[in-house]
């Protein structure tokens, strides 16, 4: 059974950090380029950051440039995804998710998806 499991979310303060982690089963995902996206309570599920294959490429919204950063270990199967100087309009769940092609911002375009960790950031 292919998975993507979340973790590493949590309630901190603005200008905190989190590291989310997303490890995956079930199959290899080193051809796959990989994504975050997040989904506010009302809100639509919004990209986040995109990875290449081999991590050598990133891509993010205007909106966490400067402040998150997505990377890869192949050999763990794991994408991460660093955020730092959190905001309260940060607060979401994320996902992670795997597409065939990089870069996709668009949620049609990921074909995995995992079950999302809450990330609560307060003022």
């Amino acid at each position: 059974q292919v998975q993507l499991v979340e973790s590493g979310g949590g309630l901190v303060q603005a200008g905190g950090s989190l590291r989310l982690s997303c490890a995956a089963s079930g199959r290899t995902f080193s051809s796959d380029a990989m994504g975050w996206f997040r989904q506010a309570p009302g809100k639509e599920r919004e990209f986040v950051a995109a990875i290449s294959w081999s991590g050598d490429s990133t891509y993010y919204a205007d909106s966490v440039k400067g402040r998150f950063t997505i990377s890869r270990d192949n050999a763990k199967n794991t994408v991460y995804l660093q955020m730092n100087n959190l905001k309260p309009e940060d607060t979401a769940v994320y996902y992670c998710a795997a597409a065939r092609y990089y870069p996709r911002v668009v949620t049609t375009s990921y074909h995995y998806w995992g079950q999302g960790t809450q990330v609560t950031v307060s003022s």
